[in-house]
């Protein structure tokens, strides 16, 4: 007995339809992506979820070149009598659908540079990714080491600012402390100045020494 036709109809348990939602958009990507290698296909799959994430796989190197394609191929070449008003209409779009494409395209790395969406892209494409990251990581890396050595610079600056003013504070309570050892003895100057006049004056020479004065006689009693 066969299995009979289940009705498609929208999902009303919110976890449900969040589980089914990432299995079939899982499965559609990986269909797209085995038909554009079994079959040289240039496919391009868009996705929106119920809350606006973008999800999109692009066989050939660029989503915006397969946008250029169809929009080509769906508007065609405008006629030359067209007004001025669907001519401006016509390049407005146009320039609507180039800034959508670079806007998603740009969506896309960041989620790929984020490790999402890894799926659909091709060996080729993981590797140009890996290089990026590795580029990145790179530059993450030399500006550490240059944010590092700056602040050991300012550091060293500070270190010897400090070791300077500690210096000019120290010579100043050195000088302080002379100045109050001499307020304390006001009379220490005078007496040093008294004692160096008063010193005895050592005498050399003839002027020291006085004869006595006694004569020759020899007087017996």
């Amino acid at each position: 007995m066969g299995r009979g036709r289940v009705e498609l109809k929208r999902i009303e348990n919110k976890i449900n339809r969040q589980v089914t939602f990432a299995k079939r958009r899982n499965g559609l990507l990986k269909k797209a992506y085995e038909l554009s290698v079994l079959c040289d296909a240039e496919v391009a799959l868009i996705i929106f979820s119920n809350r606006g994430k973008l999800y999109e796989f692009c066989s050939s190197s660029s989503m915006l070149k397969t946008l250029e394609r169809y929009r080509k191929c769906n508007y065609g070449t405008p006629e030359i009598n067209v007004s001025a008003s669907e001519a401006l209409e016509l390049t407005s779009q146009h320039e609507y659908l180039k800034l959508k494409a670079s806007y998603e395209e740009l969506q896309r790395s960041q989620r790929n540079l984020l490790g999402e969406d890894l799926g659909p892209l091709s060996c080729k494409e993981l590797e140009t990714l890996e290089k990026q990251l590795d580029t990145s990581l790179k530059h993450i890396r030399s500006a550490r080491t240059q944010v590092m050595l700056d602040t050991l610079t300012d550091l060293q600056k500070k270190e010897h600012a400090l070791n300077e003013a500690n210096r000019i504070l120290k010579q100043r309570l050195m000088e302080e402390n002379q100045v109050s050892t001499i307020h304390w003895h006001p009379h220490a100057q005078q007496e040093l100045e008294y004692d160096q006049q008063h010193e005895p004056q050592h005498q050399t020479g003839d002027t020291f020494f006085h004869p006595l004065d006694c004569g020759p006689t020899l007087q017996m009693g």
